[in-house]
């Protein structure tokens, strides 16, 4: 019997890929085409983001001597791993009150980009 080292190694088979343009190794997703329009209403925060609001300060508060955003930041996520979702259901209501006031507003722009009354060039 022969050991896999005394076997020939069999061929690879070889597949033709196209060339890659300017070395880039990202895919050839169209790029946004700048940061948007700056008078466009901006997207609320989710809930988790209401909840790390009330957070910190009582965080603060109990650890007056945590000053690193990163230990905050892991404690916040921590808790908000392990809170039932009824205590949780308050930022949820918050975070949906807020995405609807983003949604109207969104229409009123997007009306008003349409009408011709906000130009889509900068000023």
């Amino acid at each position: 019997m022969k050991t896999r080292s005394q076997t020939a190694p069999k061929p690879l088979k070889t597949v033709a890929l196209a060339p890659r343009s300017s070395g880039s190794k990202r895919s050839s997703r169209p790029k946004p085409a700048g940061k948007g329009d700056p008078r466009a209403p901006k997207k609320p925060p989710t809930a988790f983001f209401y909840f790390m609001e009330d957070f910190r300060k009582t965080y603060k508060q109990e650890n007056p001597s945590v000053k690193s955003m990163q230990e905050i930041g892991k404690a916040c996520g921590g808790k908000w791993n392990t809170m039932a979702f009824e205590e949780k259901v308050k930022y949820y209501d918050i975070a949906t009150e807020k995405r609807a006031e983003f949604e109207k507003a969104m229409i009123e722009y997007n009306k008003k980009k349409e009408s011709g009354e906000i130009s889509e060039e900068s000023d």
